[in-house]
């Protein structure tokens, strides 16, 4: 191993963000260890047909609304006889080139939990974080690194507002976390609730 990989890196998460933060981790000699609860690389892209709480969530028929000229990596390009638009089985696929290509899934430990991170005693002399995670149902392991990188997302964990007859509407509430096609919908009336964040 290279002597100037000293330094280890906790990596949450192998979506977008996780997989590029493992390579640069290894660009800059560190060594990345990554830690990803589901059994796949992807994150949001990785589709499951039943929802879960704590994880980034897509409906069956998604494709990307940004061209992947826009969204490639700058030092991976997408191939050419992918659509200019992807479905999201396109996505996953890409960043599993992606991975393979730079030599990333060594470095990733699937179907393991970050179950807290915290400072050291001496973080303020060494910067070091303790972090403890757990693979599957297995004892909880605790480490010690020099940095963390959270590249968890943001799209885990749903927002259900709360205002004046919430409770008291009979119908169907779904909230678009737990959408997956629209066939259940048919011929009823759709009220949609939310707005789109400004920033």
């Amino acid at each position: 191993m290279n002597k100037k990989m000293t330094k280890r890196v906790a990596v949450i998460g192998a979506g977008c963000s996780g997989l590029t933060a493992v390579k640069s981790c290894l660009e800059e000699h560190f060594i990345p260890v990554c830690f990803e609860r589901e059994d796949d690389i992807g994150g949001l892209w990785n589709y499951t047909e039943i929802p879960k709480i704590g994880k980034g969530s897509i409906y069956r028929n998604l494709v990307i609304n940004t061209s992947k000229e826009m969204m490639a990596f700058s030092d991976f390009p997408i191939p050419e006889d992918f659509p200019p638009f992807m479905p999201h089985a396109d996505v996953l696929r890409y960043f599993r080139m992606y991975a393979d290509h730079f030599h990333l899934l060594p470095y990733i430990h699937f179907r393991t939990s970050v179950v807290y991170i915290e400072q050291t005693a001496d973080y303020q002399e060494t910067g070091k974080w303790i972090v403890k995670y757990q693979k599957d149902s297995q004892e909880p392991v605790q480490e010690v690194f020099d940095a963390v990188m959270v590249c968890s997302g943001h799209h885990s964990v749903p927002f259900i507002p709360k205002f004046p007859g919430f409770d008291k509407f009979e119908g169907n509430k779904l909230h678009s976390h737990s959408y997956r096609e629209a066939s259940q919908f048919k011929q009823n009336t759709v009220l949609i609730v939310g707005k789109f964040p400004l920033a």
